[in-house]
């Protein structure tokens, strides 16, 4: 399961729950509104039970993003879901 970023709108930096049902691969991506990624936040086997990720406002490459709507995407096995959260400056 995916659960809505805390604080929502945010600025500087917001954090991203998830819940993994068992081991496996997880991986939790940003994405801008047309759909360019932006940044890798999780890519790892992750054990069952809740995690959290922060993200910073920044790309992979350390540049801050202006404000805007952003969605992050969640990968567990063939399992995507996604949501929406708003950067504010």
């Amino acid at each position: 399961a995916l659960h809505q970023n805390r604080p929502n709108p945010f600025n500087p930096s917001t954090t991203i729950w998830y819940d993994v049902p068992e081991r496996g691969y997880v991986s939790l991506s940003i994405f801008d509104a047309s759909g360019r990624h932006i940044r890798t936040l999780t890519s790892r086997i992750d054990g069952a039970g809740r995690h959290s990720a922060l993200w910073d406002g920044r790309d992979d490459s350390g540049v801050p993003q202006s404000s805007g709507v952003y969605f992050y995407q969640l990968r567990i096995g063939n399992q995507v879901e996604s949501k929406k959260m708003v950067l504010l400056k």
